[in-house]
Formats: structure tokens, sequence, C-alpha cells
């Protein structure tokens, strides 16, 4: 990462989200900015650490409106393991949240018989679905629950 293939280090990433952004080969799959996706290592990083634009730079490589670009599942995972790890300040809790919930507003891919980007990147929300559960319940009318709110009821239509 960074140019050296020394992994990168912080107290501020825990080991899981750091074991997320390692197993994706990011090189090898075309960003929607139309380079290798290496990049986007770097990018989730810098999410990882709570760096709220770093959530929001993800839009034109991962998400374009209503299109999913094919690194979208794997930032996905990612995105979610950093929301497992419990983002500590509420903006980057807001960044991340409208994140996921811009991912899953674009337009389902797959077929009934295939899961496509959508489909993976919904499966890996729905994993993380009691975290989300909690937001409302703790917060609601705020922010934070109005994005868990709209990416509940998407997994719902998605259902």
């Amino acid at each position: 990462m960074r140019g050296t293939d020394t992994p990168r280090s912080s107290p501020l990433v825990p080991d899981t989200v750091r074991a997320e952004i390692a197993r994706h080969d990011w090189a090898s799959v075309v960003c929607g900015c139309g380079r290798p996706a290496a990049h986007l290592a770097d990018m989730l990083w810098d999410a990882a650490e709570g760096h709220p634009a770093a959530f929001h730079a993800l839009q034109g490589h991962v998400f374009t409106g209503a299109r999913l670009w094919p690194p979208a599942a794997a930032a996905c995972g990612v995105l979610m393991a950093v929301w497992a790890a419990g983002p500590p300040r509420q903006a980057t809790r807001e960044a991340l949240l409208w994140t996921l919930l811009s991912l899953l507003s674009a337009e389902d891919d797959g077929t009934p018989y295939e899961a496509g980007l959508y489909g993976q990147c919904a499966a890996h929300v729905r994993a993380g679905l009691p975290l989300l559960v909690t937001v409302l319940e703790a917060g609601p009318g705020s922010v934070s629950g109005a994005y868990a709110e709209g990416i509940l009821e998407l997994l719902v239509l998605s259902a």
C-alpha cells in the first residue's frame, strides 16, 4: 500500500478491518474511475481511520449515482468490518451510513439466479443488521437514525 510492500499500521484500525482490506486483490479489479482499484485500499484505510471525507471519496470509484462499480462488494465488506468495529465519532458513523445507503440505493444488477454486485453488497449489510437496528433504537430522528432507517427499508424491499 502507498507504493510499498509494507502493510499500513494504525492503532485506529482494528485487525479485523486490516484483514478485510488485505484479503482483496484490489489491483485486479477495474475501479469506477477506469484504473485498477489498487488505490481503493488507501481510501478504505483512511475511512477505517475515521476520516469522513474518505467515505464520500468512494463515490465515482465504488458507486456513481445508481450504478455500482466492480469493487463495490469488496469495499462494502470493508465498510461493514469498520461498522462492526464501532466507528467512534458521530461524523464517521454518519459518513459510513451514508455510503452504505448509497450502495443500497443502486439498481440491482443481478438476476434471480445470481447475486450481482447489489446482492453481494446487500448480503454484507444484512450481516450487520443487528448493529443497524441499535442505531434506530438509540437515535430516532437523528441523521444516523435516518440513514439507518433508509438502509433497513431498502433491505426489506430487496428481500
